[in-house]
């Protein structure tokens, strides 16, 4: 059964749509990390909404004319853990415009409240990156390759979209990230590129981990920031697997470790390792997101299955939020407060909105 979970919906924004407050500024699209609620703030008390078990935390915030609210935000649970598959009708919306006390429960059916996929403003790319030293191409190369392969069916859509892309490199003792397959949407590209490694694509037996840790990172960094030049909203996961420490101490463990720490937080780090000669620690520093070990080659393909479901669980975990509200141009800015409810859980977060040019008619 595949692990990848539908990634939501999110409606066509047309160029009309701009940034809260000010309908004659182009959008700019760029995914905030300021602390766990993002660009938004605790909900005022007078809602006694209660403790949060789940967390959101607001990316970016939009309005369309003639009246259409948007917030794009992620949702994690109090340990951080990345929560999907949500949908419009768990969200209850609040708004509080300046003759209000308090704030008003706005009906989800009669504001045209969705969760809608719009694959032009956000994309989210995967790097796989393999340890193909000289004990993984004589001892486990068959087996990485089919969990390899397993990882991509999991993790990419079974339909193409082209906001979900992955692209392989792989590394050895040179001091060079090797690139197999470049990005793309395309799982049957990732598939062929994978099923093409022979034992013999390596010059050199020796593992240059730590310089595979810190190019990759690179190459997130830079797509991250191309994204975000091309007003689009980015997340990135890097998964790296190995089956030893680095050997080849081209770059140092500290200089890896802190390329990975300083590391845009938008970026996921996922470590799979090996058999007995890995470093546990050094891998769990890596993976920061998290990290996972399998005791023989037999266990791979579990190992990255279990990855592979984290990688399409934190994707999944980013939503389009959108509804038309009752407020009208001359109601100026308006608070808005979030709550969703996941079973017994629940989590709310606060902002605001200018509805500035509003009038009704808004789906």
């Amino acid at each position: 059964m595949k692990t990848y979970i539908k990634f939501l919906s999110l409606a066509l924004l047309v160029f009309s749509a701009t940034s809260c407050g000010n309908a004659d500024d182009d959008v700019a699209f760029d995914i905030n990390t300021n602390g766990d609620l993002g660009i938004g703030k605790p909900v005022d008390d007078c809602l006694d909404l209660g403790k949060n078990d789940l967390i959101l935390s607001i990316q970016d915030k939009f309005t369309t004319l003639p009246g259409k609210v948007s917030v794009f935000f992620k949702v994690s649970d109090s340990s951080g853990n990345p929560v999907s598959g949500l949908t419009a009708d768990q969200f209850t919306i609040y708004e509080q415009g300046r003759n209000d006390d308090c704030f008003n429960t706005i009906s989800t059916s009669e504001s045209f409240a969705r969760i809608s996929p719009n694959s032009q403003i956000f994309n989210n790319n995967t790097l796989l990156v393999l340890d193909l030293s000289n004990s993984v191409l004589s001892n486990s190369l068959n087996e990485l390759k089919s969990a390899s392969v397993s990882f991509v069916n999991n993790v990419m859509p079974a339909t193409t979209e082209d906001s979900f892309k992955m692209a392989i490199y792989w590394f050895d003792g040179e001091d060079e990230l090797h690139l197999l397959q470049p990005l793309t949407s395309v799982k049957d590209e990732l598939t062929l590129a994978i099923e093409g490694i022979t034992e013999d694509i390596s010059n050199d037996p020796s593992t240059d981990l730590y310089g595979a840790v810190i190019k990759s990172t690179d190459i997130a960094e830079g797509l991250l920031a191309d994204a975000r030049a091309n007003s689009t909203i980015s997340a990135a996961s890097v998964v790296i697997f190995t089956d030893g420490t680095d050997q080849a101490s081209r770059y140092s463990e500290t200089d890896a470790l802190s390329k990975v720490r300083d590391a845009d937080l938008n970026i996921s780090f996922f470590t799979i390792g090996l058999g007995g000669e890995i470093d546990a620690e050094v891998l769990d520093e890596i993976g920061r997101t998290f990290s996972v070990f399998a005791g023989n080659k037999e266990e791979l393909e579990t190992t990255f299955n279990d990855i592979s479901f984290r990688v399409s669980e934190r994707a999944n975990s980013f939503y389009l939020f959108e509804y038309c509200t009752p407020k009208r141009d001359g109601s100026g800015t308006n608070n808005l407060a979030i709550q969703v409810t996941d079973g017994s859980r629940q989590g709310a977060v606060q902002t605001d909105f200018s509805a500035n040019g509003f009038t009704g008619g808004c789906q």
